[in-house]
């Protein structure tokens, strides 16, 4: 999803699953200037974070602050294990494909609601028919683009019918926003389910339950000794969270210790100022949000439709300003190191990811390189400074893009090989200037849907994809064809090397970027670090405090 309000697209394309999308933002939600108690003894927790719940109901929201409370309440048939971004079964006892086109899942026997309801087949059927019929605009039923239809022959068995085979991605499509299973009891099956009779009906069986729920202001939880997952009993019984407007006032509750973690989102020179604090921790782990720059294969400088179209000289153009980005001192003067440098399409942590922009691009260990550059533009025959207008949002991935694409402007420029017209829009205008040709190069982020590498690589690389950039590899596409419908893990994760490796000679994006996740605890607050995965899910039950 591109990083702003979540909202994706799955459809399917021949034997291949391509999925479009939206991102999300950190919102600011309720009133953050009220007091909260901090630690309200007996180990309980309480959590600061700006981000805003729109819906408790699975098929009504997609962004992230909805899923957080998702990830805690409801199960899901398969999960991610803290410290992996590979699903495992969590409610269920197993899940594997049994055909081509069929993916059977055997749940754990004796499962229950929080509210004594049995959990049985027939509510997962339940889950996943409603997301489609209700198919709400802002819900997430579009992951589920390759789902035929779900069968339940018995209590403890579901059979998923697919329409394209083989497909690698589906059981991560299973512990992703699409994925919680709910109450067929309690749920309404053709409509959004309001927050109120879910808490009330007790429609819970995580690692907690809600007791009690005041919407983007102050949530309970309290540990559900039942729960039969993946993930485990959680280490604090008691844990509340509460939500801030502004994360200057988050940043002053956790210094003061009113509350024992924040959570998304503080800035990055709050961040960088608490890691001199020795009252809390600053704790880092990997993150999914990439940034990178698209190129528009029509309108780029010697692109398809100008009048001096080249192919070749386009690809230098791409290449060269690939040469010169300096990745290094973006992260650290803009971002404080709340932004890693990223050399490939596929963020490090997932399973596949590789670098090869590190080698193929600047001086091969990661900086820039302006001789390479240079080189480059004369081997092509393109005449210097090249002009290049580049379009960035000034309100949508936070308020240090207009640094961010000023110190892009300052690389690219500083060794006289391109003149940058920079140039901003607002979001509403951009979201859709961007596919109308309108901007030869422009900004967009990602954060995933599920933590596989295809998220990575179907949606822009495939030869319809949502950027629209009229991208076009026939190689690769069949490689992301290959790799979605390949079960050896070993093969595929060959594979997603191979696509990586050819989309990078081609540059039809140029990432720079990896978002950190980052957590800020009180000094006896231990477990953020394990829960910080590769999985990007922030899962309460890691944290305890002495």
């Amino acid at each position: 999803m591109t990083s702003g309000s979540i909202s994706r697209r799955r459809t399917v394309a021949t034997a291949g699953l391509a999925a479009a999308a939206l991102v999300l933002s950190a919102c600011g939600g309720g009133d953050g200037d009220s007091g909260s108690d901090g630690g309200n003894g007996g180990g309980a927790l309480t959590i600061g974070t700006t981000d805003k719940i729109t819906f408790l109901d699975p098929a009504g929201s997609y962004d992230n602050g909805s899923f957080a409370v998702m990830n805690q309440v409801f199960p899901f048939l398969m999960n991610t294990p803290f410290g992996s971004p590979d699903v495992e079964p969590d409610i269920a006892e197993s899940g594997e494909f049994t055909a081509p086109t069929q993916y059977t899942v055997t749940l754990k026997p004796g499962l229950k609601w929080a509210n004594g309801n049995d959990l049985t087949s027939s509510d997962v059927k339940f889950s996943f028919d409603r997301q489609v019929a209700i198919a709400d605009e802002n819900g997430p039923s579009s992951l589920l683009a390759n789902l035929d239809s779900v069968e339940t022959p018995d209590d403890t068995t579901v059979v998923f019918n697919l329409k394209s085979e083989n497909d690698q991605t589906f059981p991560q499509i299973l512990s992703s926003p699409v994925g919680p299973i709910v109450d067929e009891d309690v749920f309404s099956a053709d409509a959004i389910t309001p927050d109120t009779e879910i808490v009330d009906g007790k429609a819970f069986h995580g690692p907690y339950t809600i007791t009690s729920y005041d919407q983007n202001n102050l949530v309970s939880y309290e540990a559900y000794d039942d729960y039969q997952g993946l993930l485990g009993a959680p280490k604090t019984d008691s844990v509340n969270v509460k939500y801030y407007a502004e994360s200057s006032n988050l940043k002053l509750d956790i210094q003061q210790g009113n509350i024992d973690v924040a959570f998304r989102s503080l800035t990055a020179t709050d961040v960088e100022d608490l890691r001199g604090n020795d009252d809390v921790k600053v704790v880092d782990g990997p993150g999914g949000e990439i940034r990178y720059i698209v190129f528009n294969f029509n309108t780029q400088p010697f692109g398809a439709t100008t009048p001096e179209a080249d192919p070749a000289k386009a690809q230098a153009v791409r290449q060269a300003a690939a040469d010169l980005l300096d990745r290094e001192e973006l992260a650290d003067q803009v971002y404080k190191g709340t932004y890693t440098p990223l050399y490939s399409f596929v963020p490090e942590g997932l399973t596949g990811a590789t670098e090869p922009l590190m080698e193929k691009y600047g001086d091969g260990s990661g900086g820039p390189d302006a001789a390479k550059a240079k080189q480059r533009l004369e081997a092509a025959g393109v005449q210097t400074p090249v002009e290049l207008s580049l379009q960035y949002s000034n309100d949508h991935y936070g308020p240090s893009s207009a640094d961010e694409y000023a110190l892009i402007k300052d690389q690219l420029e500083a060794d006289g090989l391109f003149t940058v017209n920079l140039q901003t829009t607002e979001w509403t205008q951009y979201s859709e200037q961007r596919t109308a040709d309108a901007y030869p190069a422009y900004q967009l982020g990602w954060f995933p849907d599920y933590s596989d590498a295809d998220n990575y690589l179907t949606p822009f690389f495939k030869l319809e994809n949502f950027l629209s950039n009229h991208y076009a590899n026939q190689q690769v596409n069949d490689m992301i064809l290959q790799q979605l419908a390949t079960p050896d893990a070993a093969e595929r994760e060959a594979l997603i090397g191979e696509i990586q490796d050819a989309v990078a000679d081609d540059l039809s994006t140029l990432p720079y970027l990896q978002g950190a996740q980052v957590a800020v605890t009180g000094a006896d607050v231990e477990g953020a670090e394990d829960t910080l995965d590769a999985s990007f899910k922030f899962r309460y039950g890691a944290l305890s405090k002495g």
